[in-house]
């Protein structure tokens, strides 16, 4: 009956120290330095894969950038290609014409104002010219 009066306080506990006890104490402390050492390591694995796959993104993005920036320079280029192709048809057009020696006389007359005899040149400023031009449309 004095046993249910008494109240146990922690400090009237007293350990059992065998070596049982001490080899389930040196377990529990080797897992519990396991799992801190788990969680370490698969923080750092996981810090490894978020810096490698941002890397990654981040790359993605810049050879995105640099394509677009390649196809808009290609497209111009394209563009200039068509541009001078046009033109060199128009020259290769002009030299097969200046193989023409009629050409070549109505060229002279009309830039260099070469006449034939009995022949006379009048010029016209390019702005009379205009003029004239606006007049007689709207007539």
């Amino acid at each position: 009956m004095e046993q249910k009066g008494r109240k146990f306080t922690s400090s009237s506990v007293a350990s059992i120290e065998t070596e049982y006890v001490r080899s389930m104490q040196r377990k529990e402390d080797w897992r519990r330095k396991q799992k801190k050492r788990l969680k370490v390591k698969l923080l750092l694995f996981a810090m490894i894969v978020v810096v490698t796959f941002g890397g990654i993104a981040s790359y993605n993005h810049q050879q995105k950038k640099l394509l677009a920036s390649k196809q808009q320079e290609k497209q111009e280029l394209v563009e200039q290609l068509a541009v001078k192709t046009s033109e060199q048809e128009q020259l290769k057009k002009q030299l097969l014409k200046l193989d023409d020696e009629e050409y070549i006389a109505k060229l002279a007359r009309k830039e260099y104002f070469v006449s034939n005899k009995d022949e006379i040149i009048f010029s016209l400023p390019e702005g009379k010219k205009k003029l004239n031009k606006k007049d007689d449309g709207k007539e």
